[in-house]
């Protein structure tokens, strides 16, 4: 599917699969790195990425952290796809042991990390997406995978203000409550 996509941004810590994305994606900067330091880095700064696809075996708020936090070019729409896997941890050992839902383990609860966790994620990414001046427009999501542990969701956010590049800090709340 992204193949056809004729600009675009990858990254694979495994030169073998780093490699094969350059192949099926010709046309596109492939980076054999970790994403989270070289986005904070502002790899891909070429580019206004208005699409991120975030499939990590793992929790998915460290990458939109570095992406949201780095400096590039903020395009006025911007859309994620997220396989977020962090819902299994939190069903073992809580919300207080994931190190980046600490804003939101304070505004929900420990208890209500996973039972909740779409309106936990739906509120951890507006928060993020704030940081650059954007606001949800379009929401979906949905548990699946073994006992429901995984979670996919969809958003699309529009600009309303470009901050400066000195934007509050990604522990800043766009508000009270679950939106």
């Amino acid at each position: 599917m992204y193949s056809e996509i004729a600009q675009g941004v990858a990254f694979d810590e495994k030169p073998a699969k780093a490699e094969l994305l350059a192949i099926q994606r010709p046309t596109w900067s492939v980076f054999e790195s970790n994403c989270i330091t070289s986005l904070a880095a502002g790899a891909g700064e070429h580019l206004a990425i208005n699409l991120i696809d975030v499939d990590p075996y793992g929790e998915p708020w460290p990458v939109i952290e570095a992406f949201f936090t780095s400096e590039r070019p903020w395009p006025d729409r911007i859309g994620f796809a997220i396989n977020d896997g962090v819902r299994m941890k939190l069903k073992i050992t809580g919300g207080w042991d994931v190190e980046s839902l600490g804003p939101a383990v304070r505004q929900f609860g420990n208890s209500a990390m996973y039972g909740d966790y779409l309106a936990v994620a739906r509120w951890n990414l507006k928060r993020l997406a704030a940081l650059r001046g954007y606001e949800l427009a379009h929401w979906t999501g949905y548990y699946c995978g073994h006992g429901d542990c995984m979670t996919h969701y969809a958003a699309v956010f529009d600009c309303f203000s470009k901050p400066s590049s000195s934007s509050s800090s990604p522990s800043s709340s766009p508000g009270p409550g679950p939106g």
